[in-house]
């Protein structure tokens, strides 16, 4: 039995951190009593082992709740030498809640086939990417040109700091995390990740410093690719007409509103 157990689990990461969970919470002879049956209240040992496991595997909540957008950039024939791009933005699925939740769309989200120009953003509840949303117009983003071969690993580690709330614990009190994206292009993948203001100076080198802290060093990005741009100097930002608005709170705040 505890050879079947560890193959199925090998198949699945957060299974093996579930599972690491759970046996850190049973006694190590009362576990080993209860798969060998031996002990006189066998019974009683192997419930007490089934109700830890399925403790451990109880949905971890996130602190905030997160939509997936997906951003599909379609080419429009304006005159025959002037080809131009509109977007079309689609929030995907549901919400996601939990650990549980980002691992399900995440494992099921094959990033190799996103199209090119296409993009894929994790942001939280409140934000859109889109740079002229008023809880983004002030604010910019830090962005990575990774190699292809390198791209989806480099997207699920800077989507953990997201939602593992890494990113945002760097961050000037007066500061938030937007969200994190990425975009195809021909040859590499551009990875964003967006705050919400520019005048905190600790908040952008704070952020650069805690990726390339928590990088490993075949994913390190040569220091020529990645770059920090205020979402107003990009040539299409178009100013909204109603002001910023102040800053969302966090979910376990706003939930009781």
């Amino acid at each position: 039995m505890s050879k079947i157990l560890v193959c199925h689990f090998i198949i699945n990461p957060i299974s093996i951190l579930l599972l690491n969970m759970a046996l850190n919470t049973i006694p190590v002879p009362r576990l080993a009593s209860a798969i060998s049956g031996t002990s006189d209240s066998g019974t009683e040992q192997r419930d007490d082992a089934k109700k830890a496991m399925l403790k451990a595997m109880r949905p971890l909540p996130t602190q905030h709740y997160w939509n997936i957008y997906f951003d599909r950039q379609q080419r429009e024939q304006v005159e025959a030498s002037n080809i131009m791009y509109t977007v079309t933005l689609d929030r995907l699925g549901s919400q996601i809640e939990s650990v549980q939740d980002f691992w399900r769309y995440n494992n099921n989200t094959p990033v190799e086939q996103i199209k090119m120009r296409e993009s894929i953003y994790l942001f939280k509840q409140g934000f859109q990417p889109i740079w002229e949303d008023r809880r983004n117009i002030n604010g910019g983003s830090w962005t990575f040109r990774v190699p292809k071969a390198n791209g989806p690993e480099f997207w699920t580690r800077v989507q953990l700091m997201a939602i593992g709330e890494k990113l945002q614990s760097c961050l000037e009190p007066d500061d938030q995390l937007c969200g994190v994206g990425l975009s195809v292009r021909f040859n590499s993948h551009l990875i964003s990740i967006w705050h919400r203001d520019t005048s905190k100076r600790n908040s952008i080198d704070a952020m650069l410093r805690l990726v390339l802290e928590e990088l490993p060093s075949e994913l390190q990005p040569k220091p020529d690719n990645y770059f920090y741009k205020k979402h107003s100097d990009h040539a299409g930002f178009k100013a909204p007409m109603k002001p910023a608005v102040a800053p969302m709170q966090a979910r376990i705040q706003t939930s009781v509103m």
